[in-house]
């Protein structure tokens, strides 16, 4: 069985190749992790991992400011596009009547990524690689220890001001529930929710996680929070326990978010 960090690294000649542009960070990793970053003509601006493969790729715009007429000049047989970040359906409607070829997924929970990379696979020509990269996450992220009423909570923070926090259809929930925490807003059906100071309170996690969405790590802030006059009463901050870790390891529904629960689960045994 093959490792996943040793899937990115490798190279096929077997497949038909295909021409693929990502308008995403996380199609651009599911395509690489299947072997077939050869088959990529054209990335996103945020598209940066695997370095080796995207750094000379030509880019087509930002998020929501995807310049059609450049992915269009790129002749892709598919473009690999998203509904996971809000006004995407825009990007969708000019792919439409550019007349190109394309998928949008809008996963919500850990098994809807682990369906994507499936279908991202079948649609390259490569399923048998698809099982491997997900039976690989699988085996990574399963625990046999999952959430109790007794776990410690972390709250991850999408956004500092107002706080945004990931909610019960978040792949980022499944994430804290196998690392064995809890997710405060782990009840409430929705992707993701802005937080008031009182709610923050009344949740009191244990611990609090920084993943700013669209902010490198070295930009994180730490200290703002601990500075937050109005959290002072709050575990996190009490017992210091704010932490970082990376968008691209929790924000992106690609094989990285293995290394987003490592990293949860690396707190989640500070705070047992």
């Amino acid at each position: 069985m093959l490792e996943l960090a040793s899937i990115f690294s490798l190279i096929y000649t077997d497949t038909v190749i295909m021409r693929i542009v990502s308008l995403t960070c996380s199609n651009t990793e599911i395509v690489c992790s299947l072997g077939c970053g050869h088959m990529l003509v054209g990335v996103d601006a945020d598209s940066d991992f695997p370095e080796e493969i995207v750094s000379n790729l030509p880019r087509v715009g930002r998020d929501l400011d995807i310049e059609t007429e450049k992915v269009t000049a790129l002749k892709p047989d598919l473009v690999l596009a998203s509904l996971t970040v809000p006004g995407h359906e825009k990007v969708i409607e000019r792919l439409e009547e550019a007349g190109l070829n394309y998928i949008a997924p809008e996963p919500v929970s850990l098994e809807d990524v682990y369906d994507n990379i499936r279908e991202i696979a079948e649609l390259l020509d490569v399923s048998h690689r698809g099982e491997t990269v997900v039976e690989s996450m699988r085996r990574e992220i399963f625990s046999e220890n999952n959430s109790t009423e007794t776990s410690p909570s972390i709250l991850v923070q999408w956004w500092p001001k107002p706080v945004i926090a990931p909610g019960k259809q978040s792949w980022v929930n499944d994430l804290i529930n196998a690392a064995g925490a809890i997710n405060p807003l782990g009840q409430q059906d929705c992707k993701s929710k802005p937080l008031e100071d009182h709610e923050i309170l009344t949740f009191n996690p244990d611990a609090i996680v920084i993943s700013w969405c669209g902010v490198s790590l070295e930009k994180y802030r730490p200290d703002v929070i601990y500075r937050n006059e109005s959290w002072q009463s709050v575990q996190a901050i009490k017992n210091q326990q704010v932490h970082c870790i990376t968008e691209a390891f929790l924000g992106r529904p690609s094989p990285r978010l293995v290394n987003g629960f490592k990293q949860l689960k690396g707190i989640v045994s500070l705070l047992n």
